[in-house]
């Protein structure tokens, strides 16, 4: 089971070595992100826990079968996985660093560790320890393909896909079909069966991409234009003030949906004045302006300056 039997399978598990190693690769964007931000976001570690485990148990089963693709493929991918779990900790709030160090400690160590073991000392017979370990890496190859199913559910709901790198679901596609047929090829059915369900993982996220890459905006702002009516009716305040008439204009004073204008009477120094301020910027026609009513005063009043109080 562990020897290359022709040039054919040889290709086909260096091809496969190339297209898992651009998956393993995919993620780097996300944890470069990561730390230039100095924060993970939304990520998650599941998914890269998973992985690694994944890893380490393929790189058990190609021990055991001397599987040489096998064996460089995940030696790579335990490193990588690694780098990718140390990073996450290093930037991971205080509850999610806990919760990764917790999933890791259980899975990638205590659970790993007592297979092993398991195996090593209980199973005497060489071939049911490699059936056993076949079997258990099958098994969390199919996890791995199952993970982003929180990631998928995630793009469904916010539809976005920010959280679902393109890259990561192609070459896992890709990948998924090489090792189905170095599966085939070797008559190794550890091998080729996960990757049947990762292909079809992979097309569906790859789905997701396109249906969810250019969500349409909502809520979009568009800018407040003056209108015209609103400039034509502020030409006659600007010819009074060029003709030499006395107008102060302060900001419009709205009171529910009506406009209101107001006369008020102040009491500066004992005498009476009367301010004005006018608060409709837009003007009624000539004839239909309002007539203050005439102001009652025994001698003219000394030039004084007007004081406007806007509430």
């Amino acid at each position: 089971m562990g020897a290359v039997g022709s040039p054919l399978v040889f290709a086909v598990g260096i091809l496969g070595n190339i297209l898992s190693f651009l998956v393993i690769l995919a993620p780097v964007p996300t944890f470069y992100r990561v730390y230039t931000r100095k924060s993970t976001e939304s990520f998650q570690s599941v998914p890269y826990a998973m992985a690694l485990l994944s890893a380490m148990l393929w790189l058990y089963y190609a021990l055991l079968t001397k599987d040489l693709l096998l064996l460089t493929i995940n030696t790579v991918g335990c490193v990588v996985e690694s780098a990718y779990l140390a990073i996450y900790l290093a930037y991971a709030p205080k509850q999610a660093r806990a919760f990764t160090v917790k999933l890791v400690c259980i899975m990638n160590m205590a659970l790993y560790g007592a297979m092993v073991c398991v195996l090593q000392l209980l199973v005497k017979d060489g071939e049911s320890r490699v059936t056993i370990a076949g079997g258990i890496g099958s098994a969390f190859a199919l996890a791995v393909f199952v993970a982003p199913l929180a990631i998928i559910r995630q793009v469904i709901r916010t539809k976005s896909v920010e959280f679902l790198p393109f890259w990561l679901s192609f070459f896992l596609t890709i990948s998924a079909v090489v090792w189905f047929f170095y599966g085939l090829l070797m008559k190794d059915f550890f091998v080729a069966a996960p990757n049947v369900l990762g292909l079809l993982f992979g097309l569906a996220q790859m789905s997701l991409h396109l249906v969810y890459k250019n969500p349409k905006k909502k809520g979009a702002v568009s800018e407040v234009q003056v209108p015209a009516d609103d400039e034509k009716n502020q030409l006659p305040l600007q010819q009074q003030q060029q003709a030499g008439t006395t107008a102060h204009v302060v900001a419009p004073i709205i009171e529910g949906d009506e406009e209101v204008v107001n006369g008020r009477e102040d009491d500066v120094g004992g005498d009476k004045q009367q301010s004005v301020s006018v608060v409709d910027i837009v003007l009624p026609p000539p004839e239909e302006h309002p007539t203050l009513p005439p102001v009652d005063h025994p001698a003219p009043l000394p030039p004084m300056r007007m004081a406007v109080e806007v509430v």
